[in-house]
């Protein structure tokens, strides 16, 4: 019986990397039964965070990350343990992608999640610094075209680096490797981030934070900008997107072929008391200045 255990808890240490997190669903989903799970608790080698959901203990308890949770680790579990189909997006996407300098928040982090179903309940209960807001893709485009508008790459962390995804999401969960060196995320590609982060104008952002990052927005990929704004069902984001582009002379919008683009009609009232726009017919700040006003 005593090697049936140690088969299990083998297995348990193979299938879960050091610090990621599952929860009790996947756990009695590969056999471990809440008797077994509260053994392991007890023992050590799990350590519960909140109910239901456990996180496999790093070895090295000299690391920072071993008394601290990231939401980074959070997310990853997500993404490649427990397969939940979502990305990281907006804002928090820029801010990894490095264009977050003019998105810092004030006080605690909030964590910009898409997908076309909400993460487990359980990620609020969660100690964490950050809080994660959820946010569905269905907004911005339509079902059959969500795998692909959808352009994602896989963050890492600890060097920075990005590697794009070879395909929509909606064909299954990104398989991105775990490192010890950091977490990969799975996130959405800068020219997707901008048009869900648009979509948070006025309410979610102010148009100084958006013009901002706007400006450093100087090698977007022209195609998927293209791919991206054909899809997208958002009428107010696509205006917004070609306004702030065409504010900033970015050199790759004028690549884009506007005829393409359904932007179609009326007035959208964006900035409350704003001036109107009269090429993109939205109303922008007063003191906003630019072409076509």
């Amino acid at each position: 019986m005593s090697d049936a255990k140690g088969s299990k808890l083998n297995k348990l240490q193979q299938k879960v990397p050091e610090g990621l997190l599952v929860d009790a669903a996947w756990l009695e989903k590969h056999g471990y039964a809440i008797g077994l799970r509260n053994k392991y608790v007890q023992s050590g080698w799990l350590q519960a965070l909140a109910r239901g959901v456990y996180r496999r203990p790093l070895s090295d308890l000299r690391s920072e990350a071993a008394d601290n949770l990231p939401w980074e680790l959070v997310v990853v579990s997500l993404q490649t343990l427990l397969e939940w189909p979502g990305v990281v997006g907006g804002r928090t996407a820029l801010g990894l992608e490095g264009y977050g300098h003019y998105l810092r928040p004030e006080g605690p982090q909030e964590v910009h999640l898409y997908g076309d179903r909400p993460p487990p309940g359980w990620l609020q209960k969660l100690p964490l610094k950050a809080s994660f807001k959820f946010h569905r893709d269905s907004r911005l485009f339509p079902p059959e075209k969500r795998g692909k508008g959808l352009d994602a790459v896989v963050v890492d962390i600890a060097s920075g680096t990005t590697t794009p995804v070879s395909k929509g999401l909606r064909d299954g969960p990104a398989k991105s490797p775990w490192s010890p060196t950091g977490w990969p995320l799975t996130c959405s590609a800068p020219e997707r981030a901008t048009l869900e982060m648009l979509d948070q104008l006025p309410d979610g952002e102010t148009f100084h934070q958006v013009d901002m990052v706007f400006q450093s927005l100087t090698n977007l990929n022209p195609k998927t900008c293209q791919r991206l704004l054909e899809a997208c069902k958002s009428v107010k984001v696509k205006r917004l997107f070609l306004w702030f582009a065409q504010r900033h002379g970015l050199r790759w919008a004028l690549q884009l072929e506007r005829s393409r683009i359904d932007l179609g009609a009326g007035n959208r009232v964006i900035a409350k008391n704003g001036r109107l726009n009269k090429e993109f017919l939205i109303t922008v700040p007063e003191d906003s200045d630019g072409p076509g006003g």
